[in-house]
């Protein structure tokens, strides 16, 4: 069935007209967040791996870990390329000639087509972006989690949405593409904040989004705030609805990375609902059908 968003899947067979994977890799990178140089204890809601996948092992070197993807990408789902993704922590968040030979090193076989960069907009300045501007096809993702400073506050992210702005349109200037990461259901935020926050990154024209759900995660600080005083979390069906309100705004041409998690269920406290990700594709895609709706009709 054709989806009534932009799915990632189809911004690749458009772009490389090949089968493409995605490649998670751990360079060893930190967080200014979690090292003291902004704060200590890092975002409320990130685990001790950074809200990583956990599917690279960061003793293994940059190439060890890409040779041993793609032989298991291509045999299970017949991968034709790969994009290099660096996950964990804060990807940029070191000197320039650093990150230079980091990112060098994945492009050692031809099948790597791009490059996909996870940050935050505090990390990155005019030397780095311009660095990042060299390679193929190259990604930034960027969390903002939120557009609304109270919130960002909040969760102790250490920075505003101006940052996250300003990190934005100077990447943009550079031909980089730029993909923002989002998280619903912080127990601050209405539902019309929430459309708030993609209305404002809308106006950033954004190249891709991954919305996610808020997840309390064993061994996060936000585990110990809830113990502590129980905040309500919604359900799959709310935050379904929600989503589909946030794609009615997107532009049209902005990829949807991701809408559905595809956790660690033993790593999930709340909600349990967020692993069962064919369930909540499915559920998107019936409510934009009941709607007669898709993506970007109130861009």
């Amino acid at each position: 069935m054709e989806k009534r968003y932009y799915p990632y899947s189809k911004y690749l067979k458009d772009t490389f007209n090949k089968k493409v994977y995605k490649i998670t890799l751990d360079s060893g990178f930190y967080c200014p967040n979690r090292d003291g140089t902004i704060s200590s204890g890092g975002c409320i809601f990130c685990d001790e791996v950074g809200s990583f996948s956990r599917c690279s092992d960061s003793k293994k070197t940059i190439q060890e870990q890409i040779i041993t993807s793609m032989e298991h990408l291509e045999k299970q789902f017949k991968a034709e390329a790969f994009i290099a993704y660096f996950q964990s922590y804060s990807n940029t968040y070191a000197p320039v000639e650093k990150l230079k030979e980091i990112y060098d090193s994945v492009f050692f076989d031809e099948k790597i087509v791009s490059i996909a960069i996870g940050t935050r907009p505090d990390c990155v300045d005019s030397k780095k972006l311009d660095l990042i501007s060299t390679y193929k096809v190259p990604w930034i993702e960027y969390g903002l989690q939120s557009s609304h400073n109270e919130t960002l506050k909040w969760m102790n992210r250490g920075h505003d949405f101006e940052c996250f702005k300003h990190a934005v349109i100077e990447t943009k200037k550079r031909g980089i593409k730029v993909c923002a990461h989002i998280i619903l259901g912080f127990p601050n935020e209405t539902k019309s904040m929430m459309l708030e926050t993609a209305k404002r990154l809308s106006e950033l024209e954004i190249d891709g989004i991954k919305i996610h759900m808020l997840t309390i995660l064993a061994d996060s600080p936000l585990l110990n705030l809830y113990n502590q005083n129980p905040f309500y979390l919604m359900d799959m069906e709310q935050y379904c609805e929600i989503v589909c309100d946030i794609l009615e705004i997107l532009p049209p041409s902005c990829t949807i990375e991701r809408i559905a998690g595809t956790g660690f269920s033993e790593t999930t406290i709340q909600p349990k609902w967020v692993n069962r990700r064919f369930e909540i594709l499915n559920m998107i895609d019936k409510i934009l059908i009941q709607r007669n709706s898709r993506q970007g009709i109130k861009f």
